[in-house]
């Protein structure tokens, strides 16, 4: 079936994929759509409702997943027996097939969530691993501080202060299993009248997370100084989330005046704060490093939010966040019974880690072992210019990378897909859709440095952009 009818109330806290969701399990519960009925592929019912792909991929896996319809390869989606749901059980091939199949397809990973795995101190960190786990350490097999171990904590209070200019105390830290993890937790204190703020575009998994709390959100334009202040005052928004250091996915860096401008806009109200994700401000390759709002906040109206995987490895799932005083009682009062997320031992190998100077040693070394990547990546772009244009690339392990091309965002991508180059469309961050020129976030984390010249020139090949031509002297 090429077409169904789905009503998307934009103006309402329920997540678009979730009325999507929730409209086609009612219409197959109801009977309205027949058993072994074929649903609208993703990038057809992406065009009927004028949403983002991501935005339907989630609804049709929740489906999926509750046994509603079943993906078949190579042939759709199709309403399963209401019936049945309780004996359905997946088969063999369905799940480890479509895995292998994409991995033995993607050639060259671009995503802008890989990190260099090669350059890992391991014989480091087994030591600390292996002297952690040691007999004399037996107390740390039962619950710690449901806030984060003092060690840790201590250690990632001094790297602030040193690295960011964070100016907090240890007892002001949280430490969670991740940005995702810790993000409920602020939107819990925060109270259900707090009015969010957002960059568009921006973060996915914080926009969903704040729409799942129910909490109203409000996109904010960015541009290449970073969120648009001025807008931010003309709503009603309570909190602001911005990536000021290096926005994601854009790389601006919030300027100094909007900067000044953002943290007077917060002291103005006391229910007024800023959630600083400073997500990989480690890496940057030009000029000094860009002071966090935190250490600029004389109002202590920020909350300071970041994680180490960027900077050791995406499988920690470590994260912290650094309450203001004001909100630390309401979070304690709020979370008495819970226990810290993230494992004891993990935190105490990290704590030794940081301690003894490995981590800023290995900052050190990924520093320029990514600046060197980055410098690879540029290179091979400019002989396209001024067909390609790049930005971002200040800091971080990804830039923006722009196709001045008449091809449309998703034909572009389309075509990287079937050259096995895997890319994110700037689209896909957006809340609010524009006819800009076609932007993809291009990641290099990952890959060595052969893999980013050969994959951005055979991306560009499939794409059929010429390296520019040069005038005869």
């Amino acid at each position: 079936m090429d077409m169904i009818f789905i009503e998307l109330q934009k103006n309402i806290h329920t997540p678009l994929y979730q009325q999507i969701y929730n409209q086609i399990k009612q219409d197959i519960t109801d009977g309205k759509f027949p058993v072994g009925m074929k649903l609208p592929s993703k990038r057809q019912l992406e065009d009927l409702l004028s949403v983002s792909q991501t935005t339907i991929e989630m609804a049709y896996d929740q489906l999926t997943a509750e046994g509603f319809i079943a993906a078949e390869p190579r042939k759709g989606y199709f309403v399963q027996a209401i019936e049945e749901l309780a004996y359905v059980q997946p088969t063999k091939s369905t799940i480890p097939i479509t895995e292998k199949r994409d991995i033995e397809t993607i050639h060259y990973d671009f995503s802008a969530n890989t990190v260099d795995t090669e350059h890992f101190p391991f014989i480091a960190w087994r030591k600390y691993a292996r002297d952690v786990m040691d007999t004399s350490n037996a107390h740390l097999l039962l619950l710690g501080d449901p806030h984060g171990d003092l060690e840790l904590r201590q250690e990632i209070a001094r790297y602030l202060y040193h690295s960011r200019g964070v100016d907090c105390i240890p007892e002001q830290i949280i430490i969670g299993s991740g940005t995702e993890q810790l993000l409920p937790l602020i939107i819990r204190i925060l109270g259900e009248q707090a009015c969010y703020a957002i960059e568009d575009p921006g973060y996915l998994m914080t926009r969903h997370a704040f729409s799942e709390s129910n909490g109203m959100t409000i996109p904010i334009a960015v541009d290449q100084e970073g969120l648009d202040v001025k807008a931010l005052q003309r709503t009603d928004a309570t909190i602001a989330y911005v990536t000021p250091s290096h926005q994601f996915p854009t790389g601006a860096v919030l300027s100094a005046a909007r900067r000044t401008a953002l943290l007077n806009w917060a002291a103005s109200n006391s229910d007024f704060f800023i959630i600083e994700d400073d997500y990989d401000s480690e890496f940057r390759y030009r000029g000094r490093p860009i002071p966090s709002l935190q250490g600029m906040d004389k109002g202590e109206n920020v909350i300071y939010l970041s994680t180490f995987t960027k900077s050791l490895m995406p499988s920690m799932r470590i994260a912290y966040m650094v309450l203001p005083p004001q909100l630390l009682e309401a979070y304690r009062q709020a979370f008495i019974p819970f226990s810290s997320s993230v494992p004891r031992i993990d935190q105490h190998i990290l704590a030794r880690f940081m301690a003894e100077g490995q981590f800023s040693r290995h900052l050190n070394r990924m520093r320029k072992i990514y600046r060197r990547k980055m410098q690879i990546l540029t290179d091979t772009l400019k002989p396209y210019e001024p067909t390609i244009t790049f930005s971002g690339d200040e800091a971080g392990m990804h830039i923006l990378l722009h196709v001045h091309t008449e091809k449309t965002e998703k034909e572009l991508l389309e075509l990287a897909l079937n050259a096995g180059i895997k890319i994110r469309g700037l689209d896909t961050y957006r809340v609010i859709q524009t006819h800009s020129v076609p932007s993809f976030l291009i990641g290099f984390g990952g890959l060595s440095e052969d893999e980013i010249r050969m994959g951005v020139n055979k991306l560009l090949h499939v794409w059929n952009i010429e390296k520019a031509t040069v005038p005869n002297q």
